[in-house]
């Protein structure tokens, strides 16, 4: 049998608590998942694993192979990578979640780039934006804005995400364009509600130094970046934005933006690892965002 994909295999149904998540995330059959942890079982002559119908526990021998494998296996991934034409030809799948809005601005537009750099580094995103267990479902790295939830993930910070006020030109026509924070008690806005909790978001801007918490009055909201952007393209209330959202549609004219004196506190960016160890595609990749949010006037440092 071969032992390495064995070890990744078993690897990953104990991460996975799962034999059926272990297969999603490896993309194998689970017949074939099973049938791999059977043979390793056979040829180590121990019991790994207790499968129960709701759950897979690990047995005591089967934690302490869990450890040795581990160990192996990272230390393969850097050899590899090592030895990877001096480190410029990574390869493999870097499995990454983020927004969809961030993958259609930021990410999509110049992805070619990244696929001419390294050739041979399958990029899998997942657009689920949500709270994800990375070690569960077998992924490599999440790419976030806002202030991050404690985790025991491994954060690097990319930056910050310039955030602005705009409408639509037709909107501002007909309400007057707020000249001053006070002037917003007339005007509505498109909300936007966190999906988890149901909260909906304030407008935040700094004046003379001091943090204002705003809400507004709305008949919308929503809870998804480019709906949020074409609502008010639609002349439908004011919208707080990152910047990169509505970057085209300020550009093209179909959004102004406002109170620009106001300044709006950046937020945080940030990509979060399930460990220290990463693999080559995945530091690349890492390295290939950082480079791209530099570059890109919608953020800062």
């Amino acid at each position: 049998m071969d032992l390495l994909q064995g070890m990744a295999v078993f690897k990953r149904v104990v991460d996975a608590s799962s034999f059926s998540k272990a297969a999603d995330s490896l993309e194998m059959p689970r017949a074939s998942v099973s049938t791999v942890v059977q043979n390793l079982e056979s040829h180590l002559g121990v019991r790994l694993l207790n499968r129960t119908t709701r759950r897979v526990q690990v047995t005591d021998d089967g934690a302490l192979y869990y450890e040795y494998c581990a160990r192996i296996l990272a230390e393969v991934s850097d050899a590899e990578s090592a030895l990877s034409s001096k480190r410029q030809s990574p390869r493999g799948t870097v499995r990454v979640d983020t927004s969809a809005t961030f993958a259609a601005h930021v990410l999509i537009p110049v992805m070619r780039d990244f696929n001419a750099r390294y050739p041979d580094i399958t990029v899998k995103l997942g657009l689920a934006d949500r709270n994800v267990d990375l070690v569960q479902e077998g992924v490599d790295c999440v790419i976030r804005i806002g202030v991050l939830d404690d985790s025991n993930l491994v954060a690097r910070s990319l930056g910050s995400v310039r955030m602005t006020i705009c409408a639509a030109p037709a909107y501002l026509e007909q309400m007057g364009e707020p000249a001053t924070p006070d002037d917003l008690d007339r005007h509505h806005a498109v909300n936007y509600f966190s999906a988890r909790t149901g909260r909906v978001y304030p407008m935040e801007f700094e004046s003379d130094g001091v943090l204002i918490k705003r809400p507004i009055e709305g008949k919308l909201a929503v809870n998804e970046g480019q709906v949020y952007v074409a609502s008010a393209v639609e002349g439908l209330g004011l919208i707080q934005t990152p910047r990169f959202m509505a970057a085209k549609a300020i550009e093209s004219g179909a959004l102004r933006e406002i109170l620009r004196d106001c300044h709006c506190a950046p937020l945080p960016l940030s990509i979060l690892y399930p460990h220290r160890r990463l693999s080559m595609s995945v530091r690349v990749f890492s390295e290939w965002v950082h480079e791209l949010v530099q570059q890109n006037p919608d953020f800062c440092d």
